[in-house]
């Protein structure tokens, strides 16, 4: 196998690639079948959308939970018996419960194939694990950046194929979502190389394989937690976008579904660009601390002005702002990752999928409960944007445990 120095310098394209776009299938695959989730729903059912839309979100949740539950798992058994096969089993897997979401006669069957996508669509973590062990660290932060775009762009991709697929049929997008996975699985299957080398691989632990046991570890660790406090609250404040965004601009805005979607498919672009692109240029010029400060500071601002916003143009007008705020996951993971041992890299991005999973779980619920307040009949003060000046304002927090862990020094992260 290459060295890491081989690696890093491109002797193993195919495999970058090949994790790319196994972030930009996951995200794909999630959004493919958005279009056509509530009539398959209904057509399972015979409920009215409304009551649809409620079981809809209850998949949504169980594929959330699931992530949460199952991140580190993944991201420990893949420091334990290496990439390749977790990431190849994993895609696998994800055929299968599209194949299974596609063929479901029952509504029940439907969530067996949410609970299956939860747990195999934690590839996220490995995906930034294999690019940890390839990857020098000071280039860390920009191949981050690079799955952040895969995953961006596949948010994208997704509604946008799935709509047209879904014209053939509801069942359509799910076997297209199915097909794109076993290919993917194919090329990794040719392409792909082990890149955990076997000196740096470590026994399975049950302590440290589930959402609480690393943050028992990294509780030792006094700059790593700090970074992962304050990556929690930034989570909180981020998942306002796919929470409310379509709530709030039909309102705020009367936009159409068209124009919403038109909307989306801008914001992913932007940040696809940014991660994929920008942050090349920004990072060796700025330094992944001050990157990451940059990103908050644009972040709170685009957020604030958001919430504030009287005409649809402005929404555009704001997105630069909003997109290069996603310039602080790749700085801020970079952060973290330079100072935890290479045995221990699939643990940290395991943790990392974990507490994207339980903030998704946690950030819809309080931010459509702040729409619906402002923005219902009974409310005593009409503001659709409080969900936006309330994501702002945590996003404002996040700075506080950030600064922490800069003060709270460096030392690497070692297996105890």
């Amino acid at each position: 196998m290459a060295s890491r120095s081989e690696q890093a310098s491109g002797g193993i394209p195919h495999a970058k690639y090949f994790v790319f776009f196994t972030v930009l299938l996951d995200a794909m695959g999630i959004g493919i079948i958005v279009p056509v989730t509530p009539d398959l729903i209904r057509e399972l059912s015979d409920l009215p959308l409304s009551q649809a839309a409620l079981w809809g979100g209850y998949l949504s949740f169980v594929y959330a939970l699931m992530q949460f539950v199952f991140g580190s798992t993944i991201g420990n058994l893949s420091d334990r018996f290496g990439r390749r096969p977790v990431l190849l089993v994993s895609l696998a897997a994800l055929a299968a419960d599209y194949v299974i979401m596609g063929f479901a006669p029952t509504l029940w069957l439907l969530f067996v194939g949410r609970f299956i996508a939860g747990i195999a669509g934690a590839t996220y973590s490995t995906a930034n694990a294999f690019i940890a062990d390839v990857t020098p660290p000071d280039k860390r932060a920009q191949n981050f950046g690079l799955i952040g775009a895969g995953f961006g762009l596949g948010f994208v991709l997704g509604p946008l194929i799935g709509g047209l697929v879904g014209e053939l049929g509801t069942r359509a997008p799910f076997f297209a979502a199915a097909g794109l996975a076993m290919l993917n699985f194919l090329y990794g299957l040719v392409v792909l190389p082990e890149s955990l080398a076997r000196e740096n691989r470590r026994r399975f632990s049950w302590a440290r394989a589930n959402p609480l046991g690393f943050a028992r570890q990294i509780s030792k660790f006094p700059t790593v937690a700090w970074f992962f406090a304050a990556m929690v609250l930034f989570n909180l404040a981020h998942f306002v976008y796919p929470s409310v965004w379509s709530f709030y601009t039909k309102e705020a805005f009367a936009w159409s579904s068209a124009e919403v979607g038109l909307s989306l498919a801008a914001v992913g672009v932007g940040f696809a660009v940014v991660q994929g692109w920008l942050i090349r240029f920004i990072l060796p010029k700025l330094g992944e601390v001050r990157t990451t400060v940059l990103g908050f500071v644009v972040s709170i601002a685009g957020l604030l002005l958001l919430a504030f916003a009287t005409q649809g143009w402005m929404v555009y007008a704001l997105m630069p702002l909003t997109a290069l705020g996603a310039i602080i996951t790749p700085a801020i993971t970079a952060l973290m990752s330079n100072r935890i041992a290479d045995d221990a890299q699939g643990e940290l991005q395991g943790a990392l999928s974990s507490l994207a999973g339980i903030t998704l779980i946690v950030s819809p619920v309080v931010m459509t409960q702040l729409f619906g307040y402002f923005s219902g009949p009974a409310t005593p003060y009409y503001f659709p944007g409080a969900p936006f000046l309330a994501a702002g304002l945590i996003m404002a927090l996040a700075l506080v445990p950030f600064r922490a862990g800069l003060r709270a020094g460096r030392g690497p992260m070692n297996e105890s």
